[in-house]
């Protein structure tokens, strides 16, 4: 886990392969996602066929919400990139995500045959436009 990029390039050599890079929002703060666009600078094009993910969390306190949904929108958009929405606070909906999340991260690191991280994310692109 990062709070920002990029990373400190002194364990350079110790990091693992990065296969999914899942940047967290928090719908109720305005910085969090100044915090996402200012990192997104730091990562490789290459990431963005599939490899990349953003999760909304704070989804069912709308009423306190500081972000606009359609910038979140934008940013999955412009990224090409699926944009998952969560409430952490609830076991189910976290447990949830986790799930969704690991799933994600084991397309992305090729550990399910037949399914590449792009023609994963065309599917999640395609099911969001429904």
């Amino acid at each position: 886990l990062a709070s920002s990029l990029p990373l400190p390039s002194e364990r350079d050599h110790l990091r693992p392969r990065i296969d999914l890079i899942a940047f967290m929002i928090d719908i109720k703060s305005k910085y969090s996602l100044k915090n996402v666009e200012a990192s997104l600078d730091h990562v490789d094009a290459s990431f963005f066929l599939g490899k990349v993910c953003f999760l909304v969390t704070g989804v069912g306190r709308m009423n306190y919400c500081s972000v606009e949904m359609n910038a979140i929108w934008k940013l999955g958009e412009v990224y090409c990139s699926p944009v998952l929405f969560c409430e952490l606070e609830l076991e189910g909906i976290r447990a949830t995500t986790a799930q969704r999340l690991v799933r994600m991260l084991q397309i992305c690191a090729g550990h399910v045959p037949g399914v590449s991280a792009l023609s994963f994310a065309s599917l999640m692109r395609s099911s969001a436009d429904d």
